[in-house]
């Protein structure tokens, strides 16, 4: 019996991503495949390099489609539930990166519908606000606006429901059930809805890729099955892993699981700075002589964690903080305040990215080049 829970709304427990591979039946990312990604793309994202980012569905067909000139387009999506944190932003930033490398079309599904169907306590009018601030911190990532269509399900469903409508009958109730859990107590919108999650995978006659967190993976799965009968791919997908929370338990990070957990994207710095002095788990010892004897933990210490998957792109940077930790030089509180500076730095560009984002709102979602080529589009 599994001693973890991750589906598209819960992950509980101690992951172990070895087993979740297989009961997802993705693939690891080996350095072979790694490999073929830094040579067409020049380097390797630190996410990648590190192991951060693990596990994919047909990467391989990708590159084969992006080298024999036919390419490839992105597709990730936000569910607008509460103020996004540093966890979620994680898999956007490696989304960034690959659209950087490869200059490919970005669409951005904001999943306003599934969220209100999922979560009993969210009113309609709460949904659209928390929509609105969530699309504000994802353009403040970096996309390109040209190359980017940031769209809320209830705006283009009129524009994606022939096609809605071909895909929602090749998906039988037994397939949702099975895939996702549900049951005769499951509202009918919420069983309906992975339908419409997988039109976005249908919007170029393109392979599609999926950068996303693993949680999501169960909606590809059926999308792998219906494509080819409606006449289009089998999506792709690169998988990464959680952002563990603060305190260091079982699980992912969470915006409603209480402060301790995560650092939200609008925190200020003296929030930052108590928040991870008060709650980050340290792999430190109870006190100075000790663990100037004994050394730190880097392998339970969530500073350290955070610095290597996020805030230290520098190799030689982080090898000498783990190894200045596992000796004992750098103390628990020095290992904290490098976590601080970091996270207050990104967040403070973060922040001036996203008052710039307001007046580039538009641009994404109704009057950019592939903004409004999709507008003018009906799915059939």
């Amino acid at each position: 019996m599994e001693n973890f829970t991750v589906t598209p709304w819960e992950v509980n427990g101690s992951v172990d991503y070895d087993k979740l591979i297989k009961q997802f039946g993705t693939t690891r990312i080996d350095e072979k495949l790694r490999e073929r990604m830094k040579k067409t793309c020049g380097d390797l994202h630190p996410m990648l390099k590190r192991d951060f980012v693990f596990s994919h569905r047909d990467l391989g067909a990708v590159l084969d489609d992006y080298e024999k000139g036919s390419g490839f387009f992105l597709y990730t999506g936000r569910g607008p539930s509460k103020s996004m944190h540093i966890g979620h932003i994680v898999p956007l930033l490696f989304t960034k990166w690959l659209q950087d490398k490869f200059k490919v079309n970005l669409y951005i599904e904001i999943t306003d519908d599934e969220k209100f169907l999922y979560r009993k306590e969210y009113e309609w009018k709460d949904v659209q606000a928390t929509a609105q601030q969530n699309i504000l911190d994802i353009i403040a990532v970096g996309f390109d606006p040209e190359r980017t269509f940031i769209f809320k399900d209830s705006e283009y469903v009129k524009n994606v429901y022939p096609l809605l409508m071909k895909t929602a009958r090749k998906i039988t109730a037994s397939t949702v059930k099975a895939v996702f859990g549900f049951n005769d107590s499951t509202n009918i919108g919420l069983s309906f809805y992975p339908a419409y999650q997988v039109i976005p995978t249908f919007f170029e006659k393109k392979r599609c890729l999926i950068p996303a967190a693993i949680d999501q993976d169960p909606y590809w799965r059926v999308q792998r099955d219906v494509a080819e009968g409606l006449g289009y791919y089998k999506t792709a997908a690169i998988h990464t892993k959680f952002l563990p929370p603060l305190q260091g338990v079982s699980g992912k990070m969470s915006s409603s699981g209480g402060a301790e957990t995560a650092i939200l994207l609008t925190d200020d710095e003296k929030t930052v700075k108590n928040k991870i002095n008060k709650y980050a788990f340290s792999g430190g010892q109870p006190t100075v002589e000790e663990h100037r004897r004994l050394g730190g933990n880097t392998d339970i210490d969530v500073p350290y964690q955070w610095l290597s998957i996020l805030f230290e792109p520098d190799d030689l940077k982080l090898k000498k903080i783990q190894e200045d930790y596992r000796g004992g030089k750098l103390l628990t509180g020095e290992m904290k305040m490098l976590l601080i500076d970091k996270i207050n730095t990104f967040l403070k560009e973060h922040h001036e990215k996203r008052k710039k984002a307001e007046k580039e709102i538009d641009k994404f979602m109704y009057t950019g080049s592939l903004a409004k080529t999709m507008w003018g589009k009906i799915h059939e």
